[in-house]
């Protein structure tokens, strides 16, 4: 007898294939069968899906759930979400290895580049481990999800190098080390290895991360490690998936993942139609790579992540071009340079240069919508555009962002007005979408908690993108999320409902599903907050056909498992 039935149930199997009417039998956490509607096999229990959607659980690509996890195992709000299989240790950043006396300064780190708050960190990551196998173990048998770990490349460099991995290359017999440690945590279920060179990432010291000091040679003979184990890929961050490839950057991605025999993805593809030659450039990009006889992915949003800004903490602004050092500045000497008219002149000229790349999009100053504000002079300012309150003041919406944000000392939250949010956009993220080398991903769910909400993409693209603007369909959207990343991580039985396969589900109503409004909550260790959205019209997820999501309220069950290499996980194919 079955375990459990989810009868009367519109089947989406993750294949693309169209929906159908179905029940689905499940028994010792898989799908043991999948049958007609009309057939009613005996279960010990009976779920009726009122003729809702029942698909694979949605997998996500690219989180840094890597902190949160411990003190959070249902990686919330993802789960939420439908998301049952988080892939983290992106960017070149895990928690392991980690040498005795590191933990502050990977805290430190991971609170710069990946926005952690400090204090969840310090409280909530205890950094009681050396090993990657000993990091995997605090895991094993707490986790709502299932969570595969990347080794990251900052890690396994600081572990061997020490203090000298930020600003020296290794020795010999360093990298012969580094090889050596990125086996062993292979061996102990890594799902393979990340890097980043990246401009945008530094350390809690404000240096470029460790990875970033990293040779040509250095990096081939790590993915050459990767080669010789099963169920393996590679994750790569550069400069060059912000601001567009270069040759040269091409070329080192074909002999990046040739090296690693190994798919190789980076993050993110944004799209923007006031940047058509950056899209098509990286696009291009794969097209060569795959020419090569490569497999290199890049990931992309479906949707507009909801994000807030502030010119008081570390941010994305502080990213345009030469504004670090100003907004680097201590609060006192920062006023006082934003209050600088020339000052500013500098600054919108900066944000309007061809070096801003991808940034760009966050200069359409006017469309800014003011959120919480702390004084008496920005009064009754909530929820209003910054080019209606320019107009008011006969200034430029620049100038009139900064005179908001000084009169509150610089705490003002502001919700950035997308300069990407117009058909011409939508039209070239629907082509992106069919697009062979383009995977729908990339939300750093886990990271930049207090700034930015990508963990909704799935109920919120179904809802926007499928329901709403009609860009693609329910089949696609689902296959994109379960099977497409299943396939390219070679997650063993994962990523459609067929007989054998892990009773990864999600049961939702098509006519409601999507993410309800981002709002900050103050739920993580050291009382710091983060933005969370949650989910609407979803009815349950189950993981290994355990419930883990009843209605939008999480039960506590812990059926998630460590995906470990090898053991989860087949060798992809590289076409």
């Amino acid at each position: 007898m079955l375990d459990r039935v989810i009868r009367n149930a519109s089947l989406v199997d993750g294949t693309g294939a169209p929906a159908r009417p179905a029940s689905i039998g499940v028994k010792d956490g898989r799908i043991a069968a999948v049958y007609d509607a009309d057939e009613s096999p005996e279960a010990a229990e009976v779920i009726d899906a009122g003729g809702h959607v029942v698909c694979p659980g949605f997998i996500d690509p690219h989180t840094h759930y890597d902190a949160q996890i411990l003190w959070d195992p249902a990686a919330s709000p993802s789960n939420l979400h439908g998301v049952t299989t988080v892939i983290a240790g992106n960017c070149g950043f895990t928690l392991a290895p980690l040498a005795p006396g590191d933990g502050d300064y990977t805290r430190r780190m991971m609170a710069r580049v990946e926005g952690m708050p400090l204090p969840a960190l310090e409280a909530g990551v205890d950094g009681k481990w050396d090993s990657f196998a000993e990091y995997l173990a605090r895991l094993d048998g707490n986790l709502g999800v299932n969570a595969g770990f990347l080794v990251g490349h900052c890690a396994i460099r600081r572990r061997v190098m020490g203090t000298a991995a930020v600003g020296n290359e290794p020795t010999q017999t360093q990298l012969d080390e580094m090889v050596a440690l990125l086996r062993t945590s292979i061996e102990a279920g890594g799902l393979g290895f990340s890097t980043t060179l990246a401009r945008t990432h530094s350390d809690g010291d404000g240096q470029p991360v460790a990875s970033r000091w990293a040779t040509r040679a250095e990096l081939l003979a790590l993915a050459g490690e990767v080669s010789r184990h099963e169920g393996t890929s590679l994750e790569y961050a550069s400069d060059g998936c912000l601001d567009g490839f270069s040759d040269d950057d091409v070329e080192f991605m074909i002999e990046f993942a040739r090296a690693g025999q190994r798919p190789l993805n980076w993050n993110v593809l944004t799209i923007d139609s006031h940047e058509p030659a950056r899209y098509r450039n990286q696009l291009e990009a794969m097209d060569r790579c795959r020419e090569a006889g490569t497999r290199v992915v890049a990931l992309t949003m479906p949707i507009i992540v909801g994000m807030n800004m502030s010119f008081l903490t570390f941010c994305a602004l502080n990213l345009m071009p030469d504004w670090g050092p100003i907004l680097g500045l201590p609060l006192v000497a920062r006023k006082a340079c934003l209050r600088d008219p020339e000052v500013r002149a500098f600054m919108r000229a900066r944000a309007a240069s061809p070096e801003v790349g991808v940034f760009g999009r966050l200069t359409g100053w006017g469309g800014y919508v003011i959120g919480d504000t702390y004084s008496e002079a920005n009064a009754g300012l909530t929820g209003r555009r910054i080019d209606d309150i320019a107009a008011e003041r006969g200034i430029e919406p620049f100038d009139a962002l900064l005179d908001v944000v000084l009169a509150d000392d610089l705490r003002t939250v502001l919700w950035p007005g997308a300069t990407d949010d117009d058909d011409a956009s939508w039209d070239l993220r629907a082509e992106a979408w069919e697009h062979p080398s383009v995977m729908i991903g990339g939300s750093d769910a886990g990271a930049h908690l207090d700034r930015m909400a990508g963990a909704p993409y799935p109920t919120q693209w179904i809802g926007d993108c499928v329901r709403g603007r009609r860009l693609t369909t329910l089949e696609r959207a689902v296959n994109h999320m379960t099977d497409v990343p299943a396939r390219l991580f070679g997650l063993r039985d994962r990523g459609r409902i067929a007989e054998g396969y892990h009773a990864d589900l999600v049961i939702f109503d098509p006519a409601t599903v999507d993410a309800g409004p981002v709002e900050m909550v103050n739920d993580l260790p050291g009382d710091t907050g983060r933005l969370v959205s949650r989910a609407v019209g979803v009815d349950r997820v189950l993981v290994g056909g355990v419930d883990i999501v009843i209605d939008g309220r999480e039960t506590g069950a812990r059926p998630g498992q460590v995906i470990r290499s090898g053991a989860d996980t087949y060798t992809a194919d590289l076409v």
